[in-house]
């Protein structure tokens, strides 16, 4: 066999085999992000389920507030109902922005209801809320890290489907660009403060 037909097999062989390990290296990537997504997804969830009890407990003590109350339960639902598009579609840029927006605006409505309740002696003294909003901070703690994961995760991916070649084979097979979860505001990227020591 001369040197002609070599490569001509190893081309006709060795390209589609590369073809083969950058495609299973994209999918690879976008498991790795989707699965980083389920871990915000849980911490989310209990996030969810904390609030409405942070909500109705401090109701008994802030009558006169009941539109923040209403408000931090509005942008509850509303980044619930986000969340779950984007569980659904994690690989889905706008369900990703959707549930950014979302979370911003949780974010905004929670810091009005804790400066609301540092107006409140007796609820900040209210042992219920007191755990409640310590279990709160524990789970932003774990969401935070959760969404570094992804993050970190979404960004190997967009460079793997960037790169060259693999960018000639990420835009034929469907490996869009994946969106980071980032929070729009500054004022929702800080954390919510507790400070309910009586």
């Amino acid at each position: 066999m001369d040197i002609g037909t070599i490569v001509f097999w190893l081309v006709i062989i060795g390209i589609p085999l590369y073809v083969i390990m950058i495609y299973n290296g994209l999918v690879a990537g976008r498991n790795q992000f989707k699965n980083g997504f389920a871990q915000i997804d849980v911490q989310l969830q209990r996030r969810y389920e904390l609030i409405p009890n942070l909500v109705e407990t401090a109701k008994g003590y802030i009558k006169h507030e009941r539109e923040t109350l209403e408000a931090v339960i509005a942008a509850r639902n509303q980044a619930y109902n986000a969340e779950r598009a984007a569980a659904a579609r994690p690989d889905s840029a706008q369900a990703i922005a959707a549930l950014n927006g979302a979370e911003s605006a949780l974010g905004a409505a929670m810091s009005r209801l804790m400066v609301v309740a540092e107006a409140y002696p007796e609820l900040k003294a209210n042992e219920t809320m007191k755990g409640l909003m310590e279990e709160l901070a524990s789970t932003e703690n774990r969401v935070a890290f959760a969404r570094q994961h992804f993050n970190d995760s979404v960004m190997e991916y967009n460079n793997s489907r960037e790169r060259f070649p693999n960018n000639f084979v990420a835009g034929p097979f469907g490996f869009t660009r994946a969106e980071h979860l980032a929070l729009e505001s500054a004022e929702a990227r800080q954390p919510v403060k507790v400070s309910f020591t009586g």
